[in-house]
């Protein structure tokens, strides 16, 4: 590959923009970039670029190392370095002249990933146009596929990027649930009250006994977000259950609280202002648990300013609740319950837009009596029972609806 030469000097610049100023544009002027920024984590990076006017581009990967070679026509590139400083999924990030009539940025990623948007959009301000890349993380063997699949050819748009493809192939009537179990790896999440026991194990047990207990029913798929003691941020958790278009997210906990008194299920969605203090705590400590780990945190790409998606987070919402309440109904009478059992908070787990999601809280580990009922197997198995026809009853009440 021919070696980048990169944007140049401000002086350089300098000089570009001020003939442009007095002459009128010719159709082999070159682009001008000026700005960048770079916001996201490791399951999502967004990539934005000011530019003059809008650009057409193509897209391709590369494999050894995982790399996106995003290609444009000539450009100059007047924004400095350190506002592309990578980020997010990124290691790397590199942008340049080719020749005379084409410019590429090469974005080398920490994992397997793939431009899920790529698209011009006008500047609000009327100033130009901006490119806007999202990227994804992408399971391994779909990255490959999709390097060997794509073509480099002179005709090439970006035609390689799009949804990602859901690892879960499930029959398009099927009701699809992600069952979280919380913490993994070097998160433990909270202990018990003799330092033996650990969340991330008790929740693993527990969402491998549910998956296999809603998988039993009729019209129902369930897939783990992990299946081992493996660590996942929280927002590749949110990421794994979009990318399989799943019908409801279950995030399970067993966290502690310095109430030792204090015992029983509680089932929480998300809010941007905490229902209570209890709540407020429980959301700061699970939302801590990237920080726990040592992964960098990363400010989350913004917002796009939809009035679609708006509607979809507000209807999300609600169905989050409804299947709060269907969970409190199953459980009523024979799963015990805190006092006010439905709470809310802003936990980060349930934040996406367009997939109804629920915390649970399993029992805390901080009580003694909470401890041995979430040892125990057959408890175990009652609470998945019940959990179950919670959510055979959402599904029923979903479909009645129309939904």
């Amino acid at each position: 590959m021919r070696v980048l030469r990169f944007a140049a000097t401000a002086f350089a610049l300098a000089i570009l923009v001020s003939v442009s100023a007095f002459a009128p544009m010719a159709a082999a002027d070159p682009l001008l970039a000026y700005g960048a920024r770079i916001a996201g984590d490791e399951a999502r990076t967004r990539i934005v670029i000011d530019m003059d006017r809008a650009p057409a581009f193509t897209v391709h990967y590369l494999d050894n190392p995982v790399r996106i070679v995003v290609d444009l026509p000539a450009t100059a590139f007047g924004f400095p370095a350190g506002d592309l400083k990578p980020a997010g999924l990124f290691k790397d990030i590199r942008f340049g002249t080719m020749d005379a009539d084409s410019a590429r940025i090469v974005l080398t990623a920490k994992k397997p990933v793939k431009l899920v948007a790529a698209k011009v959009q006008a500047d609000e301000s009327g100033k130009g146009q901006r490119l806007v890349l999202d990227a994804e993380m992408l399971p391994a063997e779909q990255f490959s596929e999709l390097v060997k699949k794509q073509s480099w050819t002179n005709g090439d748009t970006a035609e390689d990027v799009g949804p990602v493809e859901p690892t879960q192939k499930a029959d398009p009537n099927t009701f699809l649930v992600a069952v979280d179990a919380g913490h993994g790896g070097i998160d433990a999440g909270a202990t018990g009250t003799d330092g033996t026991t650990q969340e991330k194990d008790i929740t693993l047990a527990f969402a491998k006994m549910l998956a296999d207990k809603l998988n039993a029913q009729s019209g129902i798929k369930a897939f783990l977000t992990r299946d081992k003691d493996q660590y996942l941020t929280l927002s590749e958790r949110v990421t794994i259950a979009r990318q399989n278009h799943a019908s409801l997210f279950i995030s399970l906990h067993a966290d502690t609280l310095k109430q030792k008194d204090i015992r029983g299920a509680t089932v929480y969605t998300i809010s941007d202002k905490a229902s209570d203090r209890l709540a407020g705590e429980v959301a700061d400590r699970e939302n801590n648990s990237d920080q726990i780990a040592g992964a960098e945190s990363q400010a989350q790409p913004a917002a796009v300013t939809d009035i679609l998606m708006d509607l979809t987070r507000r209807e999300t919402q609600a169905f989050s609740i409804s299947l709060a309440q269907d969970v409190l109904s199953s459980f009523n009478g024979q799963i015990s319950m805190i006092n006010n059992p439905h709470r809310h908070a802003g936990f980060q787990v349930l934040t996406a837009p367009d997939v109804p999601s629920i915390l649970l809280e399993l029992g805390f580990l901080s009580n003694k009596e909470d401890e041995k009922l979430l040892l125990d197997p057959d408890w175990r198995q009652k609470v998945a029972d019940r959990l179950t026809e919670a959510v055979k009853q959402y599904r029923v009440s979903i479909i009645a609806n129309g939904g």
